[in-house]
């Protein structure tokens, strides 16, 4: 990864757009974060508080160029997130196969995780959920930080229940929000115009490599009018219908949230990768609804999947599989080919469709396996009366699937 990163300036890689973010972009927020302020007129600053130390953050390490420091930085907190995964990996009832896994996909993605703050807002979400067996306390705060940073995070506290001892849903959440309190106020109370993201975000269309954006492109090649323009720090769609396709994926987003309260609702049989599964599970329908679905986006899809996969419990092993072949198909979309997805070419339309479709056919899948492994259970509350054999002694009943150990 790193000498492609050298020679990010070939064709094959991007002319040099992947690094461009960092020392261009991030560089120049350095330059106004350093300041006391959050860049409140930057219509690409669509990032909560929090990104904004991650940002601070080569800025403090000595002898070397903003560049420089933030792909180290990065690199630290890859090797963190490997070693974390690693031992966990060592544990009764885990594996290292999460380990392997995070290991061998990140470079699928080519040099562009050593170029986005993704690899750090991952590990918030990767280290919250591996806390969890430990400190419900740390798994919270974690989150909460995460969520500071870019949201999303937060979404890995869905899946804590009855599964655990004690009652780590209220302990986790009240973290979570202590945490999260404290951090925000810090926060507020050092920078100004802490809370301009949110104008940018509500602005946002369509971007070409979302689901809504592919269906889109795809309408170009039967007549319709749309071209496609960079905007929001993102190359969208615009024309006819757009507005429409925005509001449907917003629609499917809330669906999406709404499953995934009914089934923490009906869910009765938590198994140790329940939280794992279900963190997962969450990203993914959030993703796939999304307007937006950049590149950089399958580094935390990679992350969770890593911590499902140290657990032999999990159910989202073939999901995994699929997100390993979409971020495969990432990297030949971005930066190989993404003259053609932005032109909306067949092959740039039939790439989008290809990785987008795996994607929902992941998400899909997760949320199926999610909720079959942890529907409720008519055996595991009683059992059948016992028989009488020829021998005089109680025949007793096959035990049920929970109490065999096979983790759903």
């Amino acid at each position: 990864m790193l000498w492609l990163l050298a020679h990010n300036n070939e064709r094959a890689l991007g002319h040099g757009a992947v690094a461009r973010e960092v020392w261009r972009l991030y560089f120049h927020w350095y330059g106004v974060l350093s300041h006391g302020a959050f860049p409140a007129h930057d219509t690409l600053w669509q990032y909560p508080p929090g990104a904004g130390a991650v940002l601070l953050a080569p800025g403090l390490v000595p002898g070397l160029s903003y560049f420089q420091a933030f792909v180290a930085l990065t690199l630290a907190t890859d090797a963190l997130i490997t070693a974390a995964l690693a031992r966990a990996g060592t544990r009764p009832g885990r594996t290292l196969l999460g380990a392997a896994f995070w290991t061998g996909g990140l470079p699928l993605l080519l040099h562009l995780p050593l170029a986005r703050y993704d690899v750090e807002v991952t590990a918030f979400a990767v280290l919250s959920l591996l806390a969890l067996s430990r400190s419900t306390r740390a798994c919270g705060a974690l989150a909460a930080l995460g969520a500071l940073v870019k949201v999303w995070p937060a979404l890995v506290l869905l899946g804590l229940g009855r599964g655990q001892p004690g009652r780590p849903t209220r302990t986790a959440w009240l973290s979570a929000a202590l945490t999260g309190t404290v951090a925000l106020a810090a926060l507020v109370g050092s920078f100004r115009n802490p809370l301009a993201f949110l104008r940018q975000q509500g602005g946002r269309g369509v971007q070409v490599e979302s689901l809504g954006g592919t269906a889109l492109s795809l309408a170009r090649h039967a007549g319709w009018p749309g071209r496609t323009r960079y905007q929001y720090g993102a190359i969208e769609l615009v024309g006819p219908h757009v507005r429409a396709v925005a509001t449907v994926s917003l629609a499917l987003t809330v669906a999406a949230f709404a499953l995934l309260l009914l089934w923490r609702v009906r869910a009765r049989h938590w198994s140790p990768a329940t939280p794992y599964d279900a963190a997962l599970s969450a990203v993914l329908l959030f993703t796939v609804t999304s307007r937006v679905i950049s590149p950089q986006y399958m580094i935390w899809l990679l992350g969770l999947a890593a911590v499902c996969l140290s657990s032999r419990h999990t159910t989202q092993r073939p999901v995994a599989a699929l997100i390993a072949a979409a971020t495969a198909l990432s990297a030949v979309a971005y930066p190989a080919f993404y003259t053609e997805v932005v032109q909306c070419t067949w092959t740039g339309c039939l790439l989008m469709l290809a990785r987008n479709g795996l994607l929902a056919t992941a998400a899909v899948l997760s949320l199926t396996r999610l909720w079959r492994a942890t529907r409720r259970r008519g055996s595991t509350a009683r059992v059948r009366p016992a028989a009488v054999g020829r021998a005089g002694r109680p025949r007793m009943s096959a035990a049920p699937a929970s109490l065999r150990g096979d983790g759903g």
